[in-house]
């Protein structure tokens, strides 16, 4: 009896901690970039990527990935947790090369071997140079997360969209996801995994950026219709939606007032950190969502995806 006691004792529940508190609360440091995209290392108060919290358990061990946007943000945040869950990691990235530098940096801290490829997504002809990178460098491709993201700065009136940031947007945000699919595909197997990035604003658009709210309506269409395909060839793909996230597209996107409150707008009254996306990606892209085929999984701090 006084064994199974103090057996009992050792394995008492770590103490619970309130959601709402888990992570930094507005304001934030008024601060804005000018250059698109953002640059990570520029932010005034940088971004939870989960470099001194994410445990990996090895759910990816001997696998490779292929994540675009993968420099900063949410993407720097599924490179890490792959990495440490036993996956090799290569990342598609417009120009932000300090950041993509600490990426691979983190990567090979994790034991991982690490590939880095810089270029406009928006090209087809990229793409698959992206593509032909990571075979040639890895062999193979087991998980593609199409994560990059063009979004512009705030328009005043729906006439400031113009025809230009339109076809921009499209061509990173979605054109890019087809070409990227299709040159990756001669190099999956039955049990890769595809999972997309859209957001919370397919579901709840705001007006002043309604071309990137666009263009993640279009991925979660993408998303389920490609599912039902792909999976007569075992392969499942899947979606993460996020909602407000603490990213380098957030200073870029909006005036330093906004930034300085941004996260207000969920029910938690705070941003969410890419550290809290990453076990999502690990999960979509591990044996553990086997059954798992054509969804959105949400991690949206309480905005609701209807």
């Amino acid at each position: 009896m006084a064994k199974e006691s103090q057996e009992h004792e050792e394995q008492q529940p770590a103490a619970l901690q309130d959601p709402r508190q888990a992570h930094e609360q507005p304001p934030f440091p008024a601060q804005e970039q000018h250059r698109h995209p953002g640059l990570e290392a520029e932010m005034r108060q940088k971004p939870d990527f989960g470099e001194d919290s994410y445990k990996g358990h090895g759910r990816l061990v001997g696998k490779v990935a292929l994540i675009t946007g993968g420099d900063s943000g949410i993407g720097r945040a599924v490179a890490l947790a792959y990495a440490r869950e036993g996956a090799d990691v290569a990342i598609a990235y417009l120009d932000e090369h300090p950041d993509a530098e600490e990426t691979l940096r983190v990567v090979k801290a994790a034991g991982r071997k690490a590939l880095k490829i810089a270029g406009d997504l928006s090209e087809d002809a990229h793409c698959k140079q992206v593509v032909d990178a990571v075979v040639k460098g890895f062999g193979r491709i087991d998980i593609l997360v199409n994560n990059a993201a063009h979004q512009d700065r705030e328009a005043e009136k729906f006439e400031d969209i113009t025809r230009e940031r339109l076809e921009r947007t499209f061509k990173t945000n979605i054109l890019a996801m087809f070409s990227l699919v299709r040159y990756a595909l001669p190099h999956m197997k039955p049990g890769a995994t595809i999972i997309n990035t859209a957001s919370i604003q397919a579901y709840n658009p705001s007006p002043s950026i309604l071309d990137y709210a666009s263009t993640k309506g279009a991925i979660v269409t993408f998303t389920k219709g490609l599912s039902q395909e792909l999976i007569e060839r075992g392969i499942r793909v899947n979606c993460v939606a996020p909602g407000p996230i603490w990213t380098p597209l957030i200073p870029q996107s909006f005036p330093a007032e906004k930034v300085k409150e941004f996260g207000k707008q969920s029910p938690m009254k705070r941003a969410g950190q890419p550290v809290e996306l990453a076990p999502a990606f690990v999960f979509l892209a591990s044996d553990e969502s086997s059954y798992v085929v054509g969804e959105v999984l949400g991690v949206t701090g309480g905005g609701l995806l209807a």
